[in-house]
């Protein structure tokens, strides 16, 4: 599986951003596809996640209320909406795939996800 992160770019804060992921490659019936960020020297954090079953699993408290995950399954692509983006969102934000439907708390971690993406910077100014 190969993922393509873009979409990233710099914005103003209170500005909005979707970012696309497409997957490419062996792709399996039931996957999860995940988005992760990285601010500089700071750990790679979860962001949001969705399976292909349907329904999204959960936000970071960081990002609820201003960020929206949604995929598209016959194109194998994954999007978030950014809205009332703050300088703190700043980071590169990586997509991620689990041939699996993750349980919610598995979702969360790095460790559960197979491939990654290479990350799409955000940078978003005050």
């Amino acid at each position: 599986v190969q993922l393509q992160a873009f979409g990233g770019g710099s914005v103003q804060a209170g500005g909005s951003l979707r970012l696309s992921c497409a997957a490419s490659g062996r792709t399996f019936s039931g996957y999860t596809m995940g988005w992760f960020r990285q601010a500089p020297g700071k750990e790679r954090e979860f962001v949001t996640a969705a399976r292909s079953s349907g329904g999204s699993i959960s936000y970071a408290d960081s990002v609820k209320g201003r960020f929206t995950i949604s995929r598209d399954n016959a194109k194998k692509a994954m999007y978030l909406q950014m809205n009332s983006l703050k300088p703190e969102d700043t980071a590169a934000y990586y997509c991620a795939y689990a041939p699996r439907l993750l349980i919610t708390s598995s979702s969360y971690t790095k460790e559960a996800y197979d491939y990654w993406g290479q990350g799409t910077e955000l940078t978003v100014s005050s």
